[in-house]
């Protein structure tokens, strides 16, 4: 007699390997299935999904409403926003100085070849597939030299062949850009030869790494720019002097290259041990164990950590306003306090917000596909 038995009858015995494949369980999978896991996996979870929607529906639609429906995008001065929502005249109409400061208008064609100078360095560092790459690593290694001279010219005279623009005119996002980017590059070779010097067996080296690395992160970076804007000039001989900005420059610098040190140092020690033994066995001096196979490892094991501090050293260029150099936020500020425009800090506010949001997630995102680009198939 055949066996008509269902294959899903209950006590029904099938050879290992060949039993049918069975739908999910209802309510496992799809949008329900999401739900379920993400938001109602428990009482106390659907207790807390319940009250953020509750929040979100209670903040959304008046912030959308005062932003976007209700705003006023036109017009010379307060007095020309009528309504109750947001005045956005004001950022129409202090735009360039958002974004440059007080620099000379007619001068701004040499911002814009600063930020292309800016984007052809960076295209070979971000990317590897791009044509004339060792050409572009060329103008990435004199970025330095060549923005500098762009932005701050090369005399006063009449047969100068850029008018110098003071480093006080420099602001807004022009100057903010000017001190990230500057930190960020210079910190990192920095920051990789102090996490060395930590490590090294000379008792010397170490030592005068650990004392600086101490030292910096156990101040706040206040004190390092207050040190850099008005104890330095103090101990410079007399007639000797260096720009504010540049002062700035390098406290700030110097600043995350301590944390930087830290970052790696980590990265460091979770190299395994048998990494540098094999190196050795390679013959391999220091150096060239360094650069080929240590430093590429524990560069990659800390992305995230280097990144966080690269975020951290942009959103801190807001501090050089107590030092009197006007940034994206000490530009808001100051907006502000115009007459025309005067008691519009949430718009002023609001606009910076955008901007800094806007940069620190782009680096953030490339943060995530560096991680998946250089992902080795080892990954905890």
């Amino acid at each position: 007699m055949t066996d008509v038995t269902p294959s899903n009858a209950p006590g029904q015995h099938y050879p290992p390997g060949q039993h049918p494949d069975l739908p999910p369980p209802p309510g496992t999978v799809g949008f329900v299935g999401w739900l379920k896991t993400n938001l109602f996996s428990s009482i106390p979870n659907s207790i807390l999904t319940i009250l953020a929607l509750y929040l979100l529906y209670s903040a959304i639609p008046p912030i959308f409403f005062w932003a976007f429906i209700d705003a006023d995008f036109e017009g010379a001065s307060r007095t020309d926003c009528a309504s109750a929502g947001a005045c956005w005249a004001l950022i129409d109409v202090r735009f360039n100085q958002f974004l440059y400061g007080f620099y000379p208008p007619d001068e701004l064609w040499r911002v814009y070849a600063t930020a292309l100078v800016l984007i052809l360095a960076v295209l070979p560092v971000l990317f590897d597939n791009i044509p004339f790459r060792k050409l572009l690593f060329i103008n990435t290694a004199l970025l330095p030299i060549t923005g500098f001279f762009l932005l701050s010219g090369t005399g006063s005279g009449q047969d100068a062949l850029l008018q110098t623009v003071e480093t006080p005119q420099w602001g807004g996002l022009l100057l903010t850009m000017v001190i990230g980017v500057t930190g960020i590059v210079a910190s990192l070779p920095i920051g990789v030869a102090l996490a060395l010097g930590r490590r090294s067996n000379m008792p010397i080296v170490r030592a005068m790494c650990v004392t600086f690395i101490e030292f910096v992160r156990g101040v706040p970076l206040i004190t390092i720019l207050f040190m850099s804007s008005v104890m330095v000039p103090l101990f410079l001989p007399e007639g000797v002097n260096f720009d504010k900005l540049l002062r700035c420059l390098i406290g700030v610098s110097l600043f995350s290259a301590a944390y930087m040190a830290e970052v790696i140092r980590g990265g460091l020690q979770a190299i395994p041990k048998g990494q540098y033994e094999a190196a050795a066995a390679m013959g391999l001096g220091f150096w060239k164990m360094m650069y080929f196979i240590i430093l590429p490892q524990a560069l990659r094991i800390v992305i995230p950590g280097i990144v966080n501090t690269f975020i951290g050293l942009f959103k801190d260029t807001s501090l050089v306003l107590i030092i009197g150099l006007f940034d994206l936020l000490g530009i808001a500020k100051t907006v502000v306090t115009d007459a025309n425009w005067i008691g519009l800090i949430h718009e002023s506010y609001a606009f910076v917000a955008v901007i800094y949001w806007v940069f620190c997630f782009g680096m953030s995102r490339y943060s995530i596909w560096l991680e998946a680009k250089l992902h080795t198939g080892h990954k905890r």
